[in-house]
């Protein structure tokens, strides 16, 4: 496990253990349910659900409201997404966090988490006091759950400049603690367009001197199936593969993207990362 120190900004993450989960979802019916289930199945049970459907034109939306009508006990919410894709959805779901929650977990519609995910994850940042992030490998499988191998473990522990280059986060394993949640919360209503949230949460977090605790155990089965955001018929190891190398125009223009969100919020970061001549400008 790797962990970048943080240099406490006063925020101190709330004591409870309540997670809050975030799930982005858009034409998720083949595997939806399955995931749906894997949140029924953790360990830790205390957690609330918030759903975002981005105008799904499968049975979608009333796999989710069967979902929560048979779990009347669950804190369950199905809200409209702004239609505008992934990294917007998940955007959008950060202004739907419950007060009372300690720690938020993003959620994919097509994976599934391992029953110790939560569990794991808040063990590992419960202690955290400033901002603090979870994340970890993930098990790649085939579309009917076959083992495939594992994500690539990072070549350097999780920093700042790590960030600027390459993204080790993966998003469906992703927790922030409440100091975490409550930076990138603020920094969202700043930034403009990111190409992957989970790639500029890291950035950001790392920049303004919060702790990435990432964990070498897989956390998730990570589906790999003809219609995944990032994957899909590839593969995950050669997607991630091509998102480790430094050339490339695209993987320029996703990077200047994702830097004009982070300059939009420089005021939050160390003085040190915010003198960064690849953020000032």
């Amino acid at each position: 496990m790797y962990g970048h120190r943080s240099i406490p900004d006063g925020a101190a993450s709330s004591a409870t253990s309540k997670v809050a989960i975030l799930l982005a979802l858009y034409n998720g019916a083949d595997f939806l349910r399955e995931q749906l289930d894997s949140l029924v199945a953790q360990s830790h049970g205390s957690w609330s659900l918030t759903i975002s459907d981005d105008g799904s034109q499968d049975d979608s939306r009333a796999l989710a409201e069967a979902f929560a009508a048979a779990h009347p006990d669950r804190e369950i919410r199905l809200i409209d997404g702004p239609r505008k894709g992934p990294a917007a959805n998940f955007r959008h779901l950060l202004a739907h966090v419950p007060h009372d929650a300690g720690f938020v977990a993003f959620c994919d519609q097509d994976d599934i988490w391992m029953e110790d995910k939560l569990a794991r994850a808040i063990g590992d940042l419960a202690a955290e006091q400033g901002p603090a992030i979870w994340c970890s490998r993930a098990q790649v499988t085939s579309d009917t759950l076959t083992p495939l191998g594992l994500t690539p473990a990072p070549r350097h522990p999780p920093s700042f400049t790590n960030a600027l280059i390459q993204n080790i986060v993966i998003g469906h394993t992703l927790t922030l603690n409440r100091a975490a949640f409550a930076l990138v919360a603020a920094a969202n209503a700043e930034a403009g367009p990111v190409v992957m949230h989970d790639w500029w949460i890291y950035q950001l977090v790392s920049g303004a001197g919060g702790r990435v605790v990432w964990s070498d155990a897989p956390s998730t089965l990570y589906r790999q199936h003809r219609r995944n955001a990032v994957g899909g018929q590839g593969g995950a190891m050669a997607q991630w593969a091509a998102m480790r190398r430094m050339g490339g125009d695209e993987h320029q223009s996703w990077n200047r993207v994702t830097l004009a969100a982070l300059a939009a919020s420089r005021l939050r970061l160390t003085p040190k990362t915010a003198r960064c001549s690849t953020i000032s400008r």
